[in-house]
Protein backbone atom coordinates (compact mmCIF):
# COMPACT_ATOMS: atom_id res chain seq x y z
CA UNK A 1 0.00 0.00 0.00
CA UNK A 2 1.33 3.17 -1.16
CA UNK A 3 0.73 6.63 0.68
CA UNK A 4 -2.78 7.89 0.11
CA UNK A 5 -2.46 11.25 -2.07
CA UNK A 6 -5.43 13.53 -1.12
CA UNK A 7 -6.62 16.20 -3.62
CA UNK A 8 -6.68 20.03 -2.05
CA UNK A 9 -9.80 20.23 -1.75
CA UNK A 10 -10.72 17.43 0.85
CA UNK A 11 -11.91 18.03 4.34
CA UNK A 12 -12.20 15.03 6.13
CA UNK A 13 -10.01 14.37 9.49
CA UNK A 14 -8.30 11.71 7.80
CA UNK A 15 -6.89 13.54 4.92
CA UNK A 16 -5.97 16.29 7.71
CA UNK A 17 -4.20 13.97 10.16
CA UNK A 18 -2.58 11.06 8.21
CA UNK A 19 0.80 13.09 7.73
CA UNK A 20 3.33 10.74 5.69
CA UNK A 21 5.39 10.02 9.32
CA UNK A 22 2.46 8.40 10.90
CA UNK A 23 1.44 6.63 7.94
CA UNK A 24 4.69 4.98 7.58
CA UNK A 25 4.34 3.84 11.61
CA UNK A 26 1.34 2.56 10.90
CA UNK A 27 1.52 1.15 7.48
CA UNK A 28 2.45 -2.25 8.52
CA UNK A 29 0.63 -3.21 12.27
CA UNK A 30 -2.61 -5.48 12.30
CA UNK A 31 -4.32 -5.86 15.35
CA UNK A 32 -4.87 -9.37 16.96
CA UNK A 33 -8.14 -9.77 14.44
CA UNK A 34 -5.89 -8.97 11.27
CA UNK A 35 -7.04 -5.53 10.89
CA UNK A 36 -4.71 -2.98 9.13
CA UNK A 37 -4.27 0.82 8.81
CA UNK A 38 -5.24 0.05 4.73
CA UNK A 39 -8.70 -1.45 5.79
CA UNK A 40 -9.31 1.32 8.37
CA UNK A 41 -8.43 4.36 5.92
CA UNK A 42 -10.01 2.71 2.68
CA UNK A 43 -13.40 4.41 3.30
CA UNK A 44 -11.96 7.71 3.80
CA UNK A 45 -9.75 7.42 0.84
CA UNK A 46 -12.36 5.88 -1.81
CA UNK A 47 -15.01 8.26 -0.33
CA UNK A 48 -12.94 12.21 -0.75
CA UNK A 49 -16.01 13.63 0.79
CA UNK A 50 -15.96 11.73 3.83
CA UNK A 51 -15.75 13.68 7.26
CA UNK A 52 -14.17 11.73 8.85
CA UNK A 53 -12.84 8.81 6.69
CA UNK A 54 -11.28 6.33 9.12
CA UNK A 55 -13.29 3.60 11.16
CA UNK A 56 -11.98 0.77 13.75
CA UNK A 57 -11.87 -2.75 13.39
CA UNK A 58 -11.75 -3.83 17.14
CA UNK A 59 -11.43 -2.31 20.23
CA UNK A 60 -7.54 -2.49 19.47
CA UNK A 61 -7.29 -0.35 16.65
CA UNK A 62 -7.92 2.80 18.44
CA UNK A 63 -4.69 1.75 20.92
CA UNK A 64 -2.62 0.23 17.96
CA UNK A 65 -3.52 3.15 15.44
CA UNK A 66 -3.24 5.64 18.14
CA UNK A 67 -0.81 7.87 16.34
CA UNK A 68 -3.78 8.85 13.64
CA UNK A 69 -6.86 8.39 15.47
CA UNK A 70 -6.29 10.36 18.97
CA UNK A 71 -5.61 13.79 17.07
CA UNK A 72 -9.05 12.92 14.92
CA UNK A 73 -10.69 11.94 18.33
CA UNK A 74 -9.24 15.33 20.19
CA UNK A 75 -10.45 17.16 17.06
CA UNK A 76 -14.01 15.68 16.69
CA UNK A 77 -14.94 15.47 20.63
CA UNK A 78 -12.60 17.90 22.24
CA UNK A 79 -11.34 15.28 24.60
CA UNK A 80 -7.53 14.02 24.60
CA UNK A 81 -5.43 10.85 25.32
CA UNK A 82 -5.78 11.32 29.55
CA UNK A 83 -9.30 11.99 29.37
CA UNK A 84 -11.78 9.49 30.78
CA UNK A 85 -15.06 8.87 29.86
CA UNK A 86 -18.37 8.26 32.23
CA UNK A 87 -21.53 6.79 31.98
CA UNK A 88 -24.79 8.05 33.89
CA UNK A 89 -27.78 6.37 32.45
CA UNK A 90 -30.04 7.47 35.39
CA UNK A 91 -33.30 9.08 34.07
CA UNK A 92 -33.99 10.60 37.72
CA UNK A 93 -31.24 12.74 36.81
CA UNK A 94 -32.54 14.49 33.28
CA UNK A 95 -34.40 17.39 34.36
CA UNK A 96 -37.01 17.95 31.31
CA UNK A 97 -41.07 17.97 32.01
CA UNK A 98 -42.50 17.65 28.33
CA UNK A 99 -41.31 20.93 26.26
CA UNK A 100 -43.91 21.24 23.69
CA UNK A 101 -47.09 20.12 25.48
CA UNK A 102 -49.16 21.16 22.75
CA UNK A 103 -47.63 19.54 20.12
CA UNK A 104 -47.41 22.89 18.38
CA UNK A 105 -42.96 22.15 17.46
CA UNK A 106 -42.31 19.13 18.04
CA UNK A 107 -43.39 16.05 15.96
CA UNK A 108 -41.13 13.22 17.43
CA UNK A 109 -38.34 12.56 19.33
CA UNK A 110 -36.01 10.06 19.18
CA UNK A 111 -32.80 8.99 20.79
CA UNK A 112 -30.40 6.05 20.07
CA UNK A 113 -27.31 4.62 21.12
CA UNK A 114 -24.33 2.16 19.17
CA UNK A 115 -23.32 -0.81 21.23
CA UNK A 116 -20.83 -3.87 19.80
CA UNK A 117 -20.39 -7.19 22.22
CA UNK A 118 -17.03 -7.00 24.18
CA UNK A 119 -14.50 -9.67 22.82
CA UNK A 120 -15.68 -9.17 19.25
CA UNK A 121 -14.18 -7.96 16.29
CA UNK A 122 -16.32 -4.45 15.36
CA UNK A 123 -18.13 -5.15 12.12
CA UNK A 124 -15.17 -3.93 9.57
CA UNK A 125 -13.41 -6.83 10.78
CA UNK A 126 -15.84 -9.54 11.79
CA UNK A 127 -16.24 -13.11 10.48
CA UNK A 128 -19.06 -14.60 9.10
CA UNK A 129 -19.76 -16.88 11.93
CA UNK A 130 -18.41 -14.16 14.39
CA UNK A 131 -21.39 -11.99 13.04
CA UNK A 132 -24.09 -15.33 13.34
CA UNK A 133 -22.96 -15.48 16.90
CA UNK A 134 -23.44 -12.00 18.01
CA UNK A 135 -27.00 -11.73 16.30
CA UNK A 136 -27.95 -14.96 17.91
CA UNK A 137 -26.66 -13.31 21.43
CA UNK A 138 -28.76 -10.77 20.77
CA UNK A 139 -31.68 -12.34 19.86
CA UNK A 140 -31.67 -14.28 23.27
CA UNK A 141 -31.27 -10.48 24.87
CA UNK A 142 -34.14 -9.48 23.22
CA UNK A 143 -36.38 -12.53 24.46
CA UNK A 144 -35.54 -10.46 27.93
CA UNK A 145 -37.73 -7.55 27.05
CA UNK A 146 -41.30 -7.84 28.43
CA UNK A 147 -43.92 -4.99 29.12
CA UNK A 148 -44.68 -2.36 26.70
CA UNK A 149 -40.56 -3.50 25.01
CA UNK A 150 -41.87 -6.83 24.40
CA UNK A 151 -42.33 -7.09 20.08
CA UNK A 152 -40.81 -9.71 17.44
CA UNK A 153 -37.25 -10.13 15.48
CA UNK A 154 -37.32 -9.86 11.65
CA UNK A 155 -34.32 -11.52 10.01
CA UNK A 156 -33.17 -9.55 7.14
CA UNK A 157 -32.55 -12.83 5.24
CA UNK A 158 -35.57 -14.82 3.68
CA UNK A 159 -37.68 -11.87 4.44
CA UNK A 160 -41.17 -11.26 2.43
CA UNK A 161 -41.24 -8.56 0.62
CA UNK A 162 -44.89 -7.33 2.61
CA UNK A 163 -42.74 -6.98 6.00
CA UNK A 164 -40.07 -5.06 3.89
CA UNK A 165 -42.31 -2.66 2.58
CA UNK A 166 -44.04 -2.18 6.16
CA UNK A 167 -40.89 -1.78 8.01
CA UNK A 168 -39.49 0.76 5.18
CA UNK A 169 -42.67 2.64 5.50
CA UNK A 170 -42.25 3.07 9.23
CA UNK A 171 -38.47 4.02 8.39
CA UNK A 172 -37.52 0.87 10.18
CA UNK A 173 -35.45 -0.66 7.78
CA UNK A 174 -31.54 0.09 7.17
CA UNK A 175 -30.49 -0.58 3.70
CA UNK A 176 -27.83 -2.05 2.20
CA UNK A 177 -25.81 0.29 -0.31
CA UNK A 178 -24.09 2.59 1.70
CA UNK A 179 -20.85 3.56 -0.02
CA UNK A 180 -18.96 4.48 3.02
CA UNK A 181 -19.54 1.51 5.14
CA UNK A 182 -19.28 -1.15 1.53
CA UNK A 183 -15.65 0.53 1.64
CA UNK A 184 -14.71 -0.73 4.93
CA UNK A 185 -16.04 -3.83 4.57
CA UNK A 186 -19.31 -3.69 6.87
CA UNK A 187 -21.84 -4.74 3.57
CA UNK A 188 -20.06 -8.21 3.92
CA UNK A 189 -21.86 -11.08 3.30
CA UNK A 190 -25.63 -9.02 2.84
CA UNK A 191 -27.92 -9.74 4.33
CA UNK A 192 -26.89 -12.52 6.78
CA UNK A 193 -26.74 -11.92 10.14
CA UNK A 194 -28.49 -8.63 10.14
CA UNK A 195 -32.17 -8.00 11.01
CA UNK A 196 -34.53 -5.25 13.29
CA UNK A 197 -36.42 -5.95 16.31
CA UNK A 198 -39.02 -3.74 16.97
CA UNK A 199 -42.12 -3.65 20.03
CA UNK A 200 -45.76 -4.09 19.30
CA UNK A 201 -46.33 -0.33 19.80
CA UNK A 202 -43.44 0.86 17.06
CA UNK A 203 -41.52 3.01 19.89
CA UNK A 204 -38.48 0.59 20.17
CA UNK A 205 -36.72 -1.20 17.95
CA UNK A 206 -33.32 -2.39 17.48
CA UNK A 207 -31.34 -2.40 14.40
CA UNK A 208 -29.02 -5.94 14.60
CA UNK A 209 -25.22 -5.81 12.66
CA UNK A 210 -25.85 -2.50 10.99
CA UNK A 211 -22.97 -0.19 11.16
CA UNK A 212 -22.60 -1.35 14.84
CA UNK A 213 -23.98 -4.43 16.03
CA UNK A 214 -26.69 -2.71 17.92
CA UNK A 215 -28.43 0.14 17.51
CA UNK A 216 -31.22 0.55 20.27
CA UNK A 217 -33.84 3.10 19.48
CA UNK A 218 -36.33 4.63 21.18
CA UNK A 219 -38.92 7.06 19.82
CA UNK A 220 -42.56 8.23 19.70
CA UNK A 221 -44.42 10.91 18.76
CA UNK A 222 -44.49 14.50 20.28
CA UNK A 223 -42.09 16.18 23.28
CA UNK A 224 -41.92 13.34 26.41
CA UNK A 225 -37.90 13.40 25.86
CA UNK A 226 -37.72 11.66 29.61
CA UNK A 227 -40.02 9.49 28.98
CA UNK A 228 -37.92 8.09 25.17
CA UNK A 229 -34.82 8.23 27.64
CA UNK A 230 -36.52 5.79 30.29
CA UNK A 231 -37.66 3.36 28.06
CA UNK A 232 -34.08 3.16 26.31
CA UNK A 233 -32.76 2.72 29.07
CA UNK A 234 -34.95 0.12 30.53
CA UNK A 235 -34.56 -1.81 27.34
CA UNK A 236 -30.52 -1.40 27.67
CA UNK A 237 -30.45 -2.96 30.81
CA UNK A 238 -32.36 -6.03 29.61
CA UNK A 239 -30.65 -6.72 26.54
CA UNK A 240 -27.36 -6.44 28.50
CA UNK A 241 -28.11 -9.24 30.91
CA UNK A 242 -27.44 -11.77 28.09
CA UNK A 243 -25.26 -9.04 26.24
CA UNK A 244 -21.89 -7.72 27.64
CA UNK A 245 -21.12 -4.57 25.71
CA UNK A 246 -17.66 -3.68 24.95
CA UNK A 247 -16.36 -0.53 27.06
CA UNK A 248 -13.42 1.03 27.63
CA UNK A 249 -12.74 3.98 30.71
CA UNK A 250 -11.08 6.17 28.76
CA UNK A 251 -13.16 6.30 24.92
CA UNK A 252 -16.98 4.74 26.76
CA UNK A 253 -18.77 2.78 24.62
CA UNK A 254 -16.67 1.32 21.84
CA UNK A 255 -18.12 2.04 18.37
CA UNK A 256 -16.71 1.51 14.72
CA UNK A 257 -16.96 5.40 13.74
CA UNK A 258 -15.11 7.57 16.43
CA UNK A 259 -17.73 9.83 16.11
CA UNK A 260 -20.32 7.64 17.91
CA UNK A 261 -16.99 6.70 21.10
CA UNK A 262 -18.28 7.68 24.62
CA UNK A 263 -22.03 7.20 24.99
CA UNK A 264 -22.53 6.27 21.36
CA UNK A 265 -25.60 8.42 21.60
CA UNK A 266 -27.69 10.71 19.23
CA UNK A 267 -30.75 12.19 21.24
CA UNK A 268 -32.92 14.00 18.93
CA UNK A 269 -36.53 15.57 17.68
CA UNK A 270 -37.62 16.66 14.25
CA UNK A 271 -39.43 20.70 15.13
CA UNK A 272 -40.68 22.81 13.36
CA UNK A 273 -39.22 26.04 12.85
CA UNK A 274 -40.06 27.65 10.14
CA UNK A 275 -39.73 30.96 11.23
CA UNK A 276 -36.06 31.09 13.23
CA UNK A 277 -35.18 29.14 9.98
CA UNK A 278 -35.42 32.45 8.02
CA UNK A 279 -32.29 33.15 9.86
CA UNK A 280 -29.96 30.86 10.23
CA UNK A 281 -27.31 32.97 12.14
CA UNK A 282 -29.56 33.07 15.19
CA UNK A 283 -30.58 29.60 14.20
CA UNK A 284 -27.17 28.15 14.54
CA UNK A 285 -26.14 30.45 17.35
CA UNK A 286 -28.65 28.91 19.43
CA UNK A 287 -27.92 24.98 18.83
CA UNK A 288 -24.03 26.20 18.65
CA UNK A 289 -24.35 27.42 22.39
CA UNK A 290 -26.16 23.71 23.22
CA UNK A 291 -23.71 21.65 21.65
CA UNK A 292 -26.58 20.87 19.10
CA UNK A 293 -26.16 19.56 15.35
CA UNK A 294 -28.77 20.51 12.54
CA UNK A 295 -29.84 18.46 9.98
CA UNK A 296 -32.67 17.62 7.36
CA UNK A 297 -35.26 15.90 8.44
CA UNK A 298 -33.98 12.33 6.30
CA UNK A 299 -31.00 12.49 8.40
CA UNK A 300 -27.34 13.40 7.49
CA UNK A 301 -26.59 15.42 4.31
CA UNK A 302 -30.53 15.78 3.91
CA UNK A 303 -32.82 18.78 3.48
CA UNK A 304 -35.48 20.33 5.55
CA UNK A 305 -38.90 19.99 4.94
CA UNK A 306 -42.01 22.47 5.67
CA UNK A 307 -39.45 24.48 7.79
CA UNK A 308 -38.87 20.54 10.16
CA UNK A 309 -35.46 19.94 11.02
CA UNK A 310 -33.79 17.31 13.12
CA UNK A 311 -31.75 18.78 16.27
CA UNK A 312 -29.66 16.33 18.13
CA UNK A 313 -26.44 16.38 20.32
CA UNK A 314 -23.44 16.91 19.27
CA UNK A 315 -21.01 16.04 21.85
CA UNK A 316 -20.84 12.49 22.89
CA UNK A 317 -17.55 11.59 24.59
CA UNK A 318 -16.52 12.45 27.64
CA UNK A 319 -20.14 13.94 29.05
CA UNK A 320 -22.81 11.35 30.24
CA UNK A 321 -25.78 10.30 28.77
CA UNK A 322 -28.06 12.20 30.97
CA UNK A 323 -25.33 15.39 29.84
CA UNK A 324 -26.17 14.51 26.15
CA UNK A 325 -30.16 14.44 26.47
CA UNK A 326 -29.74 17.62 28.92
CA UNK A 327 -28.14 19.51 26.24
CA UNK A 328 -30.47 18.41 23.55
CA UNK A 329 -33.65 19.50 25.75
CA UNK A 330 -32.03 22.78 27.07
CA UNK A 331 -31.98 23.76 23.25
CA UNK A 332 -35.11 22.52 22.29
CA UNK A 333 -36.41 25.00 25.07
CA UNK A 334 -34.13 27.51 23.76
CA UNK A 335 -35.39 27.08 20.09
CA UNK A 336 -38.93 26.75 21.14
CA UNK A 337 -38.81 30.73 22.94
CA UNK A 338 -36.93 32.12 19.72
CA UNK A 339 -39.41 31.05 17.61
CA UNK A 340 -42.30 32.13 19.76
CA UNK A 341 -40.77 35.07 19.87
CA UNK A 342 -40.37 35.51 16.33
Amino acid sequence: MNYPEFPQDCKSLLSKHLSLEVFEALKDKKTSNGFSLEQAINSGVRNLDSGIGVYAGDKESYALFGALLDPIIEEYHGFTKQDAHKSNLNPDDLNAPNPDPEGKYIVSTRIRVGRNMDNMPLGPAISKEQRDHVEASVVAGLKTLEGELSGNYYPLLGMSKEVQDDLIKDHFLFKEGDRFLDAVGLNRNWPEGRGIYHNNDKTFLVWVNEEDQLRIISMQQGGDIKEVFTRLVSAIKSIETKVPFSYSDHLGFITSCPTNLGTAMRASVHIALPKLAADMEAFKAITDKYYLQIRGIHGEHSESEGGIYDISNRRRLGITEVEAVQDMYDGVVALIAAEKAL
